[in-house]
């Protein structure tokens, strides 16, 4: 735009200088010392070309300033100067009829003068004009304002239109951020505009993404914690309405025969267990959240730590009947873990196969070494868990038979089991390989 105004203002400029219009002035009528100029072809060249055009004459004086020759069309009777006339004639004043300019020259074997005369309204003057401003048809003060003008009037449509340029964008993020504190998290703004309200634009969207999957994480939880203490309240209210019950049968004297009164005790005992394993999981699954929690995360011999585990639970497995595979390898396998977060794992896991599974079922607990992790495959031929539970099978109070009694299970072991693993920077994952109905995988890192 800048250049288009410059480019502007020479045009004018130079449309506005006189000889465009063809106007008959002379800026510089001055005459030069040499006369032979003038005088040598009367009526060509340039200088005579320009003194015709200007309606002028040349005179041609004697040392007693008579005119003895002319060049052009005299206008005027004057046949002989005096020197105040000439004097008051070279003043050149605004009232004067013609234009005067004197020079002397030499010419035939004497001293001469040449009289330039030109009509005044033919004329104009200047002062400490260069020769460009000589032939404009204005004072240059006019150019200088015509000049300040435009650039003016540039700077305000070029800030009219930034203006609106930015005005646009910042409407667009102006709504985003209403309908954002309005509660529309969802709301995501598109700009095409220069590179910096682009990245505006971009930092909007991740900023509503972030916050939206915050909203939504706050939320799963607040539905989670709500869902937890109503599973709680179910899983604690039947135990203790049990243990009341017989209790209350044994306090009133209808226990009948010591055999049944031992059985009511082996209910309350029961019971009372259960809600005891209830309390000690959930207090472990919420140990997880805690900020005083303290992961013990190091390096670690993992194939000694397994077999001593599998010997606490060995008593168990014999009892429910089951068919222990373990393997291990010979040399030493070493992987990131805490302890006390891995025997809970693989014993959550182990549990979940003794009580949900028929004796007779066979039971593999195997370590396979990979070139950035540990696996651990806990695998059972048992029953297996249906196929719609297995997205929420990780969630607390979820159990593979999908009862709420009647097996033992507290319905946290999984959830804890998942807990323990992320928090050791691990995964565990759910499968299905025949002939084994349940493949629990652990990964860990070395």
């Amino acid at each position: 735009m800048l250049l288009f105004l410059v480019l502007g203002v020479y045009l004018f400029v130079s449309l506005d200088v006189t000889h465009i219009f063809g106007e008959k002035r002379i800026a510089d009528p001055e005459l030069k010392a040499d006369a032979n100029a003038y005088l040598s072809s009367p009526g060509e060249g340039i200088e005579s070309e320009r003194l015709l055009q200007s309606g002028g004459w040349l005179e041609v004086l004697d040392a007693e300033r008579k005119v003895i020759k002319v060049v052009g069309e005299k206008k005027d009777l004057v046949t002989q100067y005096a020197n105040e006339d000439l004097f008051k004639g070279l003043e050149n004043r605004e009232d004067q009829t013609y234009y005067y300019s004197l020079a002397a020259f030499q010419g035939g074997g004497s001293e001469r003068w040449l009289l330039l005369k030109i009509p005044r309204e033919a004329i104009e003057i200047s002062i400490n004009s260069g020769p460009l401003v000589s032939y404009l048809n204005h004072p240059l003060s006019f150019y200088v304002f015509l000049a300040v003008g435009l650039v003016l009037l540039l700077i305000f449509v070029y800030s009219y239109w930034v203006a609106r340029r930015i005005r646009k964008p910042l409407r667009i993020i102006t709504l985003g951020l209403k309908q954002m504190i309005e509660g529309n998290y969802n709301t995501r703004i598109s700009l095409y505009a220069e590179k910096e309200f682009a990245q505006i634009g971009e930092t909007f969207n991740y900023m509503a993404d972030v916050i939206e999957k915050t909203t939504e994480e706050k939320r799963l939880v607040e539905e989670s914690k709500q869902r937890l203490i109503v599973d709680l309240s179910h899983d604690l209210k039947t135990p203790i309405t049990s243990i009341q019950g017989y209790a209350q049968a044994l306090y009133e004297g209808r226990g009948g025969d010591e055999e049944r009164q031992k059985r009511f005790l082996s209910y309350i005992y029961n019971k009372s267990s259960q809600v005891t394993r209830l309390i000690q999981n959930m207090l472990e699954l919420l140990k997880m959240d805690s900020p005083d929690f303290v992961l013990h995360l190091k390096q670690r011999e993992l194939g000694e730590f397994l077999r001593e585990l599998m010997a606490d639970m060995y008593g168990e497995i014999e009892q429910k009947q089951f068919v222990l595979h373990f393997h291990i390898p010979d040399e030493g396998v070493y992987a990131r873990y805490d302890p006390e977060l891995l025997s809970s794992v693989v014993h959550n896991l182990l549990s979940n196969a003794l009580i949900y599974n028929p004796p007779g079922t066979r039971l593999r607990v195997e370590v396979i070494p990979l070139e950035q992790h540990i696996v651990i495959e806990i695998a059972d031929t048992g029953v297996g868990i249906p196929q719609e539970l297995w997205s929420t099978i990780f969630d607390p109070f979820v159990r593979g038979d999908q009862a709420r009694t009647g097996s033992g299970g507290t319905g946290l072991g999984l959830s804890i089991a998942m807990k323990n693993t992320e928090k050791m920077g691990g995964t565990l994952h759910l499968e299905r390989r025949d002939p084994e109905s349940t493949v629990f995988t652990i990964q860990i890192q070395k």
